[in-house]
């Protein structure tokens, strides 16, 4: 039997997320999670939760540990105590107090910044994930849209327009249900070109404020171009100039807004 013919296990999803798979077994775990959408559901979602704590904790391990957290006063502060109670101690206070540390005067802009920046890449990487895919691009073809907005809408929560892009040559190849990083349902909605060239409009609610539209610069294979309006954020992912992911995120955005007014783009 060839390795590659082998069945994919848990162990490996999660060592193909941390990027600690043997290269020998990567194609065969990308070629499963094309034809398992759970599994690809599963990893989206895992990696959308590393980057979270990545972003949220990662400036904290180059900080050094602030004086009331020092070891050694700490051991002075339980000498009575034995061995084994003074060690649970004093790993209580580092756990919780570094806990502490870490969310220390953190802006609520910062934060809605970062579930920003963690979900734009979860949904590129659903984008690069499915636009692959010849047979199962989508869930819903996109000659059912009424059931697909209908079908979408309720299970994201929110009453979702699909956009008509064909003033931009880009046709409607369907859509399929997704999770958020937040546990949610979220959408992804999409569009190709007569050439082949494939677009994906991520939909997910969200508690952030609203957001102008921000460029989130890629590999070669795709880019985005997200925002924020009302509850919900939307991200537009393509392998695409930036000049013309502006003018699909601008189009759908024209389509699906709700009529509020909307702050300017970023440069």
């Amino acid at each position: 039997m060839k390795n590659n013919d082998l069945p994919v296990t848990e162990e490996e999803l999660h060592a193909f997320v941390d990027g600690e798979l043997p290269p020998d077994r990567r194609e065969a775990v990308e070629t499963w999670l094309a034809t398992h959408p759970e599994d690809a559901a599963r990893v989206g979602a895992w990696r959308a939760q590393s980057e979270s704590i990545r972003a949220r904790y990662l400036d904290v391990a180059a900080q050094p540990v602030p004086p009331r957290l020092n070891v050694d006063r700490l051991n002075r502060a339980v000498h009575s105590w034995n061995f084994i109670a003074a060690a649970a101690v004093i790993a209580a206070f580092l756990i919780g107090g570094v806990a502490g540390w870490a969310m220390r005067g953190a802006p609520a802009t910062a934060s809605a910044q970062n579930d920003m920046e963690i979900l734009a890449r979860q949904a590129i990487d659903a984008h690069k994930l499915f636009v692959v895919e010849i047979r199962h691009p989508v869930e819903v073809p996109g000659v059912q849209s009424e059931h697909l907005s209908r079908w979408l809408s309720k299970r994201v929560g929110y009453p979702l327009r699909l956009p008509d892009l064909e003033r931009l040559g880009l046709k409607l190849v369907g859509g399929r249900l997704l999770p958020s990083h937040s546990g949610e349902g979220a959408a992804q909605l999409m569009y190709e070109t007569a050439s082949g060239q494939r677009f994906t409009i991520y939909c997910a609610k969200s508690g952030t404020p609203n957001a102008a539209m921000h460029y989130k610069a890629g590999d070669k294979t795709a880019s985005a171009v997200y925002w924020v309006d009302g509850n919900m954020a939307y991200v537009v992912s393509g392998a695409a100039e930036r000049s013309q992911l502006w003018e699909v995120a601008e189009t759908a955005y024209e389509q699906m807004e709700r009529g509020a007014p909307f702050a300017e783009r970023d440069s």
